[in-house]
């Protein structure tokens, strides 16, 4: 058994469950925690990901890069989120899903907070830190002017923090702003899916 910190979508029981394909609630296999020594940042460019906007001033963008949340280390930051205990099929769903991620171990850097402050995890605990090229590829788009948040995104991920309770949630609200549009994206379709074991 591995448990995976989650800090953005993964927060949401139902982005989650559409992964692992079993329900998951607040209590019930999922606890919030706290992963110290990391900050939030909106810096992960999609490798598979792509669409169309308009920009504030009218103009389009046709084939923009789709950012989302990642994480730097900082060794004075700390956030919240949640953790969850995934089976070796269920990790190998989630690496797929988190492909330009790199799974790392953070067993000593997270400890459960309130609403369920109280036990022990288990065995090893993970969070997925967006690869180098991922970064670079935020960056090279941000810069050009072709990268967008996915407004549908941005409200799951505030959504669920919110179920986790205000406090939670204004926490989750510090996390630094993007620095690319948070936009409503039209979403070129994706790339064919991994392919089935033989």
């Amino acid at each position: 058994m591995t448990w995976i910190f989650g800090f953005g979508s993964l927060v949401s029981p139902q982005s989650l469950a559409s992964t692992i394909r079993r329900s998951v609630a607040l209590g019930d296999g999922m606890f919030v925690a706290e992963l110290s020594g990391y900050q939030r940042a909106w810096n992960y460019g999609s490798a598979v990901l792509r669409g169309d906007w308009s920009r504030a001033d009218g103009s389009s963008v046709v084939g923009g890069l789709v950012v989302s949340l990642g994480l730097v280390a900082d060794a004075g930051e700390s956030i919240n989120g949640v953790v969850f205990s995934v089976n070796d099929d269920e990790l190998a769903e989630l690496d797929w899903r988190e492909r330009d991620y790199n799974r790392v171990d953070v067993s000593d850097k997270v400890t459960l907070v309130p609403p369920t402050d109280t036990g022990e995890l288990d065995g090893p605990i993970a969070v997925y830190v967006p690869r180098p090229v991922a970064v670079n590829r935020y960056e090279t788009h941000r810069d050009d002017g072709t990268a967008g948040v996915r407004r549908s995104y941005w409200d799951l991920v505030d959504a669920a923090f919110a179920a986790l309770g205000p406090d939670h949630h204004e926490w989750y609200r510090r996390t630094p702003p993007p620095d690319v549009p948070v936009v409503d994206i039209r979403l070129d379709p994706l790339p064919s899916r991994r392919s089935p074991v033989r």
